[in-house]
């Protein structure tokens, strides 16, 4: 670290509301005014699989960038189902390089007022944050990326390369997905020389204190899996050993106490690597003896206890859903059970489901895939999780210079994406895709998925002063 460098780190450490204070100057009051907009008229359009409309957002969000001055043809909304609609924006360069492709998805998962503090369909300012379903995953990051295009266009600012918007329908379910779909059908709206996505990386924060900027160059392979048990059935008065729901019982606790090997690949073998001079004390050690041949089991154990880090190390499977039974006062003829499982780079979902039959160890127990459509399949589709993508140093030194200006002291990682998104996609079509996003997420208050999803509103603010100057960096002239 330069001295310059370790000066201000110490003067924000020492003054850290000034700090703050100067990243958020970055992001003018009609910036300010304009994003949050935005970002609030997304969470309020209901997006999701059961009664939502992506389309609905997807028109918004298309008649904001007309009304900045976009041209009608260089913004259209297009899709495979009335509910089901993705937006593709173009704003237009010099075309002395390949355009690059910026995705987000606008589906949101379910949620329930019952279930929240606040109604999670309704944008709500309180204690410093945005409350909503959408807030960290990931409408921010499509409010993000709208406000950049209408900042770049109001600016007339002409990049030296084409830089194309698609905000896309069921990522996070549904039989439609967008990104899958304008590839197979609309390759050359959307073709380009790699992807940024917002919904991966980020800022990984501790009490608001930033400690990791994360670039996503590798992810999960998401699989669905149906356990299934049947038999007669009868009367509940008479009861037998041969009970559907003790045998898919039964195979749940084996798959509980199941755990699979501990891998690494280079990308989450650099996490590590760069992690362990972020730790301290054991975590650190620990860090550093799982890289070692052969690593230490007991450090891998300990770093297991983490949840993230357990699913950083090696391919997971949970048990997600159950139904079973058709009566009260009958015996069970069907138990069933979702296992959602997340796959390490280099394996299969067929391999998996191999796995799952031995772990469960009783042939009464069916094991079938279920596909995006929730359609169960005997065997899983051929193919594997893509390998990690070259760190271009394109993308990653811009990334690395403009981290050191807004987070001073604070490491660029590459990670593997535990979940999954819809890089699957790009990267399969042969587009390097990218998780870069400049949001700050406490690393104890992820609640995407989750009740009370909530942003910090300063968080919010320099997410789109990131997006802002990082796109200019990629697409200047000079």
């Amino acid at each position: 670290m330069t001295r310059a460098v370790k000066r201000t780190w110490v003067v924000c450490l020492i003054a850290a509301t000034a700090c703050l204070s100067h990243l958020d100057a970055q992001v003018d009051a009609t910036t300010k005014a304009l994003a949050r907009d935005l970002f609030k008229q997304l969470i309020e359009i209901n997006t999701t699989d059961s009664v939502g409309s992506t389309t609905v957002a997807a028109e918004a969000m298309a008649k904001r960038l007309r009304d900045a001055g976009f041209p009608s043809s260089d913004v259209v909304v297009l899709g495979p189902h009335p509910r089901k609609g993705n937006l593709v924006a173009r704003l237009r360069g010099t075309g002395a390089r390949k355009p690059i492709l910026l995705i987000g998805h606008l589906d949101v998962v379910e949620a329930r007022r019952e279930d929240w503090t606040t109604d999670p369909f309704q944008f709500v300012e309180k204690d410093g944050y945005f409350y909503g379903r959408g807030t960290q995953d990931m409408k921010e990051g499509d409010a993000i990326f709208v406000t950049t295009f209408i900042r770049f266009k109001q600016e007339g600012y002409k990049p030296d390369r084409d830089l194309i918007l698609a905000l896309t329908a069921d990522e996070e379910g549904g039989g439609f997905n967008g990104v899958d779909w304008l590839l197979k059908n609309h390759r050359d709206l959307i073709d380009a020389e790699y992807v940024l996505n917002a919904d991966g990386g980020g800022v990984e924060s501790e009490n608001g204190k930033p400690r990791v900027v994360s670039v996503d160059a590798s992810e999960k392979l998401y699989s669905d899996f149906q356990l299934k048990v049947t038999n007669p059935g009868g009367h509940s008065s008479l009861p037998v050993p041969d009970n559907a729901i003790y045998h898919l019982a039964e195979g749940l606790v084996r798959l509980e106490h199941f755990q699979f090997p501990f891998e690494l690949n280079p990308v989450t073998r650099a996490y590590f690597e760069r992690m362990a001079t972020v730790e301290r004390g054991q975590r650190a050690s620990d860090m550093k003896a799982i890289l070692e041949t052969p690593p230490d089991p007991r450090a891998i154990q300990r770093l297991s206890a983490d949840p993230m880090l357990n699913a950083t190390m090696r391919t997971t499977c949970v048990a997600t859903r159950l139904d079973a039974g058709h009566a009260n006062n009958a015996l069970p003829q069907t138990a069933r059970a979702n296992i959602n499982c997340r796959i390490l780079p280099g394996h299969s979902r067929e391999e998996i489901r191999q796995t799952l039959i031995k772990v469960l160890a009783d042939p009464r127990i069916a094991v079938d895939y279920v596909n995006n459509a929730g359609r169960v399949l005997d065997r899983a589709p051929e193919g594997q999780a893509f390998p990690p993508v070259e760190l271009r140093p394109e993308v990653i030194k811009p990334l690395e210079r403009l981290a050191a200006q807004m987070w001073p002291g604070v490491p660029v990682v590459p990670t593997m994406a535990t979940g999954a998104s819809d890089g699957v996609y790009t990267n399969a079509a042969g587009l390097p895709t990218y998780g870069i996003s400049g949001v700050a997420i406490d690393r104890d208050d992820v609640r995407a998925h989750g009740k009370d999803e909530r942003l910090r509103v300063e968080s919010f603010y320099q997410g789109v002063d990131f997006y802002y100057r990082y796109l200019k960096m990629l697409t200047s002239p000079q």
